[in-house]
């Protein structure tokens, strides 16, 4: 197991959800918490103020990858051997977190899939299904990695993995600029089986099907320029 590692979860408008997602997490013991409130339309600290985690907060709503990075950066200054990107809207199962981090002493980087095994492809929706299906292919275009779920969230990161794996693209298309700086620093890769949990409230949180031809052109535009 890690000496020293933190969950991140970047969060936008989140509600009760949230202090839920952050109490399962804490209970493990495993691991210490990183919220960063990418902008809120009201604060999330005084959800969460009792709690024992670090709070950080955006001024303005700069996206998932923002915030991911934002979270990763503060890691390092607190010392962290390995972080865990961890979803604020109950998706992920916290009782994977020892999984990932187990998984880490033979890799670089660690990333759940939900295409391993039949049961938890069933559990996606068809729709979304077909959607991560495509991604799939357009991630092996942009990067050179073929991965069964390349735009999976729950992932974990190894020490060295924090060390070259900078964050540009603030907000989804950071997933494949992930993936891309993966094998241009040649880590070591690792795919794990995981459930996720699809709620009426994280699938009304969720991306709507056209926010991926805005990530499409996102990856394009950082490609010519």
């Amino acid at each position: 197991m890690q000496k020293t590692a933190f969950a991140v979860i970047p969060c936008y408008n989140e509600g009760e959800v949230l202090r839920k997602t952050i109490k399962e997490l804490l209970a493990l013991d495993v691991c210490g918490v990183i919220v960063v409130d990418d902008g809120s339309a009201s604060p999330i600290y005084p959800l969460i103020q009792d709690l024992p985690v670090h709070y950080l907060r955006h001024c303005i709503n700069l996206g998932q990858g923002a915030a991911l990075q934002t979270g990763m950066d503060y890691a390092k200054k607190l010392g962290a051997d390995a972080v865990v990107h961890f979803d604020a809207d109950g998706q992920h199962r916290p009782q994977d977190v020892p999984r990932f981090l187990e998984a880490l002493q033979g890799c670089d980087v660690v990333i759940g899939s939900r295409f391993l095994r039949s049961e938890d492809t069933k559990a996606v929706p068809f729709g979304k299904r077909i959607l991560l299906r495509t991604a799939r292919l357009v991630n092996y275009v942009f990067t050179g990695l073929w991965l069964s779920d390349a735009h999976n969230g729950y992932r974990a990161l190894g020490k060295k993995a924090l060390d070259c794996i900078e964050l540009t693209e603030n907000r989804m298309a950071h997933a494949t600029e992930i993936m891309a700086q993966i094998r241009k620093s040649k880590l070591r890769v690792k795919e794990l089986p995981v459930s996720i949990d699809y709620t009426e409230y994280s699938k009304a949180k969720g991306q709507r099907w056209y926010n991926s031809l805005n990530i499409l052109i996102d990856l394009i535009i950082s490609k010519i320029f």
